[in-house]
């Protein structure tokens, strides 16, 4: 063993052997722990660092010649016991991971063991020493997509292919969404945002259900091996191929044109609050790692939920993070990031919001991140809310008041029609503040985080009983509508009131400035039983059934057809906000209107419909959109454009077949006027005249 180096972190492969390098500021002591094997319950070699040798300011290194890829190894720290003084939690008795570990093993974990203070060598976690370079890569790289041409499609690894329905060789793996790949690209969308794939622990069951069942950490939001893609979704967890598995996938994705976005969860980790488990950052700098009271640090602030809340702004830590983040681009390939709760990473040392936070600024600066996408959720559990207000200038931002805005025009408020066309034009009011654009708001209407798009139509209220927490868990107001009937119905007219819902919101979605993003399964009225926050249901509840795929055609055609739509109109996807421009044709880039022209009723409180007309540019034809949310079918007046006729391409009151119309079978309309079902979204095209009385 020899002094090593402090740079790079984790666990690096030479020609000689393996350089080792940890972050511990307070430590007195550190071992390497080197195993034999996975199932080794002891040590087969511990090596005591030296503090003069192998300890340079921050760091504790070391290099061990003859060691190779598939090294098992884990640390033991010892330091100051002063938790109600400095917050340090060191515990020579436990061992503990690498935080930078590109592979860790859970064979023998037991996560009880892990809390109080005895020896839990024999029931711990270990990491993996990884060489990164063996690899094939093809030719590969990030596809580095424009934000305004992105549709994303956000799912669970695990449970797009752990029904049986599936019908795939490994369900529930990263290897499994291969086999999903010539579906995603049929439906059109350009890029995947993977719900939580770092290691985190699906073993910790959170609750006993109602039935007996115990409950696990299905969703995955619970890191503890952020550098280390999730070993149950690899086609062998024992055999430790997760990253080989990880690799595979986003190549074959980016072969098919589609992106990979990963949510990513550093605002807490898995070790949860002073009564969790040590697992690694609690035993190694407790103090730098997590926000923790200034009257007794032995206790954790927590602003996410969880238990604790990162200190993301610490030096060390903001170095941690975009390491990490440059290590999935540059050694896996990854296309974006979505940070959960990301309004978190803007607080300070005592918790509170920092005006310009170095980890948010150090992210969106970073060259090696440049051309990535980053994603934010702007909010977070303890009450920081900051959508159109997020640090930088690059980021996107999960747009909730879309989401709620949207929700309830569909199901009929009245008095919206101004505050929908802000949010269709791009949430000017939320972003041209900070001199952003359209593009920095991810527009949705469901998430994995609530209702499916079925249930939001299904179900007046939520439906939580089986989570174990008496119905008390997920949101309460969920904007939702069931359409006469709470949950599944055999009624032909309720049914197909439902479908029509869903393909108005779908339409809206589509037809609105900024970045879509659909919930997987939405397409074919994928549902959670009116759940609404299924985060331990690793079963039928949140898993997609794909006999459902096969029956529920009409909404998967809807669906594939207005991605088509919005990917054949560029005036759809437009990455600036409306202006007063006009086109060749003298048409304004918009021009909003009710049923009658020009008078969209911004201040009418009982406005239930919105009709406007988009200008198109260089060679797009003009479009107009009609929004009827009211209940009876009403009559709109269209607007002239000389030389041209309106014909019909979207109507959602129609069925199968008839609801969109591909190009050159759009039907003409004859006169000024069109009359729109209640509740119903109509598009228009206008097309050179050849003879029709509208023109």
């Amino acid at each position: 063993m020899t002094a090593g180096h402090p740079q790079p972190l984790g666990a690096t492969v030479d020609e000689a052997g393996v350089n080792f390098s940890v972050f511990s500021e307070r430590a007195t002591r550190v071992d390497l722990l080197l195993f034999d094997g996975f199932s080794a319950p002891q040590p087969a070699r511990v090596i005591t660092l030296d503090r003069e040798r192998n300890h340079s300011y921050h760091f504790w290194h070391c290099h061990v010649a003859g060691l190779k890829e598939g090294q098992v190894y884990a640390y033991r720290m010892d330091g100051p016991q002063q938790t109600k003084e400095t917050g340090t939690r060191f515990n020579h008795r436990k061992v503990l991971l690498d935080p930078y570990s590109r592979s860790n093993i859970n064979t023998l974990w037991d996560r009880s063991r892990a809390v109080g203070h005895e020896d839990n060598c024999a029931y711990a976690m270990r990491s993996m020493v990884v060489d990164l370079d063996c690899y094939d890569w093809e030719g590969d790289e990030p596809l580095r997509r424009p934000m305004a041409d992105t549709v994303i499609y956000e799912m669970h690894v695990g449970g797009l292919t752990a029904s049986p329905t599936a019908r795939v060789t490994h369900p529930g793996t990263f290897t499994a969404v291969i086999e999903k790949i010539p579906y995603l690209k049929e439906l059109g969308v350009t890029a995947v945002e993977l719900l939580p794939v770092f290691d985190f622990d699906e073993r910790q069951v959170l609750r006993i259900g109602p039935n007996g069942t115990p409950l696990p950490n299905y969703w995955g939001y619970d890191s503890f091996g952020f550098f280390a893609p999730h070993s149950a979704y690899s086609s062998d967890p024992c055999g430790c191929v997760h990253i080989e598995d990880f690799r595979n996938m986003v190549k074959a994705l980016h072969k098919a044109g589609i992106e990979v976005i990963l949510d990513v969860v550093f605002n807490h980790t898995s070790e949860g609050n002073e009564h969790g488990p040590m697992i690694s950052f609690r035993g190694q700098a407790n103090e730098v790692y997590y926000h923790l009271w200034s009257q007794d640090r032995r206790h954790y602030m927590d602003f996410t939920g969880c238990g604790n809340a990162i200190n993301a702004n610490h030096p060390a830590v903001a170095k941690f993070i975009i390491e990490c983040l440059e290590y999935w681009v540059t050694e896996h390939h990854v296309d974006g990031f979505r940070f959960d709760l990301a309004s978190e990473l803007s607080r300070g040392a005592e918790g509170y919001e920092m005006e310009t936070p170095p980890v948010l600024w150090g992210i969106e600066l970073s060259g090696v991140l440049s051309e990535t996408k980053i994603i934010a959720e702007p909010w977070d559990g303890g009450g920081l809310y900051q959508v159109g207000r997020f640090p930088g200038k690059r980021w996107a931002q999960w747009n909730g008041p879309f989401r709620d805005d949207i929700r309830r025009f569909v199901r009929g408020d009245a008095g919206l029609v101004g505050t929908v066309a802000t949010r269709i034009g791009g949430s000017r009011d939320l972003f041209s503040r900070q001199g952003e654009l359209p593009t920095n708001s991810v527009n949705f209407i469901t998430c994995h985080d609530g209702f499916t798009l079925n249930d939001l139509v299904s179900y007046n209220g939520k439906h939580n009983h089986a989570n174990g927490e008496a119905n008390a868990d997920g949101s309460h107001e969920n904007f939702s509508w069931n359409c006469g009937v709470e949950g599944a119905s055999d009624a032909e007219e309720i049914e197909r009131l439902r479908v029509r819902q869903i393909k108005n919101l779908t339409a809206i979605l589509m037809l609105s400035r900024g970045v879509p993003m659909i919930l997987a399964g939405d397409e074919f009225r994928n549902s959670q039983g009116g759940n609404n926050n299924a985060y331990c249901q690793d079963n039928e509840i949140s898993w997609l059934d794909w006999e459902q795929a096969e029956k529920e055609t009409e909404v998967q055609d809807f669906f594939r057809s207005m991605i088509a739509l919005r990917k054949r109109y560029a005036t759809l996807r437009q990455p600036h906000f409306f202006s007063g421009r006009q086109n060749e044709r003298e048409v304004a880039e918009v021009g909003w209107h009710g049923t009658k022209l020009n008078q969209p009723g911004w201040e009418d409180t009982d406005a239930r419909v919105l009709s406007f007309t988009l200008g198109g540019f260089d060679g797009d034809p003009d479009l107009h959109v009609i929004l009827n949310m009211y209940h009876l079918g009403l009559d709109f007046e269209l607007p002239h454009i000389a030389g041209h006729q309106w014909h019909r391409t979207v109507d959602t009151a129609r069925g199968a077949g008839a609801d969109v119309l591909s190009p050159g079978a759009e039907e003409a309309i004859e006169g000024h006027l069109f009359h729109a079902h209640g509740r119903s979204v109509v598009v228009l095209v206008a097309l050179p005249d050849n003879g029709g009385t509208n023109r």
